[in-house]
């Protein structure tokens, strides 16, 4: 088998030169196989460690380590969360879409549940324009082109008795607009229940 104590003496003796050791060395045998013990040791860690550098096949301490490389405090385990689940949580905020309407309706409605209003006041498609798509104001609500670059978004608390409701702050709530939302751009939150 690669890497046992085994394949590591016959390694090592393929590099020495045949002709100067006899067919029964007993002493270089118990060399070659502190070597060989050394070297399986050491080919199990690099493994061990190929394994634990990748997020699809660390576990327990090593996935929290990864989870901290990428996110800082941002993402942590739950209480009680198997290395599957936060295997998956980690990998959803890796490939969360950001910096578009949906990321940021997407970004806000996972932790609450609940799908946020958006309203942009100078998006046309929110507000509506004169002569066109039935006048000013008939497409969703007021715009002005005054607020460029800015989004008045109303998140929604989890409802109650749910165990999202529990653990989710307000705090949290923004957090996840902010974690989503476009440079450059204002979002102004409210939050209801």
């Amino acid at each position: 088998m690669i890497g046992s104590i085994d394949d590591m003496i016959r390694r090592l003796k393929m590099v020495l030169p045949a002709r100067w050791f006899a067919d029964n060395t007993p002493i270089l045998d118990g060399v070659l196989t502190g070597l060989g013990s050394t070297s399986t040791w050491a080919y199990e860690l690099l493994g061990a460690v190929r394994q634990q550098a990748r997020i699809a096949t660390a576990s327990e301490v090593f996935l929290d380590i990864a989870a901290a490389d990428f996110f800082g405090s941002r993402v942590v385990r739950g209480a009680g969360q198997s290395d599957q689940a936060f295997r998956a949580a980690i990998l959803r905020e890796i490939f969360r879409p950001r910096a578009t309407r949906d990321a940021l309706s997407q970004g806000v409605q996972d932790p609450t549940g609940r799908l946020p209003d958006i309203f942009e006041p100078s998006r046309p498609a929110d507000t509506g324009i004169w002569n066109q798509l039935g006048g000013y104001g008939v497409a969703g609500r007021w715009g002005s082109l005054r607020m460029p670059n800015q989004i008045l978004l109303t998140a929604y608390r989890p409802f109650p008795g749910t165990p999202a409701a529990a653990e989710l702050s307000d705090f949290d709530i923004l957090s996840a607009a902010a974690d989503v939302a476009p440079i450059a751009t204002t979002v102004w939150v409210r939050i209801e229940s």
